[in-house]
């Protein structure tokens, strides 16, 4: 059955700050980056900040994991007259995408006309995501994780990873392939932090920093802000720009993959996946659509084999064929051409969160809705459809469908 809010409402603005390396945004502040985003998606969208009455957060609000979004101080900032709607999406960039399902719910209840969802980011040598999890107060959970080491994401993904290569034979050479795919894009983006080729005596030779996750393995930590603003398809074509129509949406997951990678309790096979497949399975399902429909995927990509494990959840391909499939070379994205190569649908054409920047998947969004327009750099010919994920992380993990107008 056909989600009942099915392109009833689009992204219609798009705003980003500079990207920064870790640090270096200082002395800027999180309100300051924040309101630059927003100020420059409602100049894309073409539309005055005081129509802006509603705001849809993730992560719980949370600018990245050290500062809140606070809806009365950003109001009072831009100057908002009125908001109807401000909510949140808990998790953490497993949301990102989600934010805009939930940006519909307050559209389709006509408590608001125009929806920002933004995230902005700065990390502090003191509070640096890569090592998140060791600074946390103890709990139960986090009491067996801190003294086995595991202090942060990539130390955690790394074991989800040794499972699936334990299980279905996966080679790291897939991981490579993955970072080299995706940073040819990022050749290509001017604001992309990453932006040189990696070779493979590169690849092999970064260092090993949770095996078999190299440096070059994980994302990005980067300062900055990006925003989108979501209002009805009606009024989305009085815009400045094509819509791009939010086509379908879920998030969630199922008991089993639950805190994901902050629990290791997860039985096989979901201890070897992203725990996607069940928002996956709705997303098709509301859609009537599947993976070979998709003509862009943009995943989230905190670690490169994060990746691989998606296009498996998603039906791209079968569980633990992610390796091979990766290998064959249909996650590029050939410029010549402007389509995938080896029959596969391009992955990441902006460059990702491993490349272009690291916004808690908020790039992945400004993508999808570019490619639809047709109006990004490493453009997918007659791009119709983009897929965008948010997470893999603990519940809810979202997807989201993108349609050309």
């Amino acid at each position: 059955m056909a989600w009942a809010h099915q392109d009833k409402t689009a992204i219609v603005g798009v705003g980003a700050t500079d990207y920064y390396v870790r640090g270096k945004s200082w002395p800027r502040t999180i309100n300051d980056l924040a309101g630059e985003a927003i100020l420059k998606a409602c100049e894309d969208a073409g539309i005055s900040i005081r129509d802006i009455d509603g705001f849809s957060y993730y992560s719980t609000a949370g600018a990245g994991y050290l500062d809140k979004f606070d809806t009365a101080s950003l109001m009072e900032t831009l100057g908002i007259p009125e908001v109807g709607f401000s909510a949140t999406l808990t998790g953490g960039g497993n949301g990102s995408v989600g934010a805009i399902g939930l940006a519909t719910a307050g559209l389709m209840n006509e408590d608001c006309k125009y929806v920002v969802t933004v995230m902005a980011l700065q990390q502090l040598p003191s509070g640096r995501l890569g090592t998140i999890f060791n600074s946390l107060a103890p709990t139960p959970e986090n009491s067996f994780l801190q003294p086995s080491g595991l202090v942060g994401p990539g130390h955690m993904m790394s074991i989800l990873t040794r499972r699936h290569m334990h299980l279905y034979g996966t080679a790291d050479a897939a991981f490579k392939e993955v970072v080299q795919a995706t940073r040819n894009n990022a050749v290509r983006r001017p604001k992309a932090i990453r932006n040189t080729p990696v070779s493979d005596e590169e690849y092999w030779n970064s260092p090993m920093l949770a095996d078999p996750l190299r440096r070059l393995d994980f994302c990005l930590e980067t300062d900055g802000a990006v925003a989108v603003i979501t209002t009805t398809t009606d009024r989305a074509r009085d815009c400045r720009h094509k819509p791009a129509l939010v086509h379908g949406c879920t998030h969630g997951g199922t008991r089993t993959w639950g805190r994901a990678f902050a629990w290791m309790g997860m039985p096989d096979p979901e201890f070897a996946s992203s725990g996607h497949k069940s928002v996956a399975d709705r997303l098709w399902q509301q859609t009537g659509l599947t993976a070979k429909d998709m003509d862009v995927a943009l995943l989230y990509d905190h670690f490169s084999s994060m990746v691989v494990l998606q296009l498996e959840d998603y039906g791209f391909c079968e569980q633990g064929e992610g390796g091979d499939y990766v290998l064959e070379g249909k996650i590029r994205y050939d410029p010549d051409t402007r389509k995938g190569v080896s029959g596969g649908v391009p992955v990441n054409t902006h460059g990702g969160n491993m490349n272009e920047a690291y916004i808690v998947g908020m790039t992945h969004v400004v993508e999808g809705v570019e490619q639809v327009r047709g109006t990004t750099v490493n453009q997918v010919e007659d791009c119709e459809f983009a897929l965008v994920t948010g997470g893999p992380a603990a519940l809810p993990v979202s997807g989201l469908i993108l349609r050309r107008d």
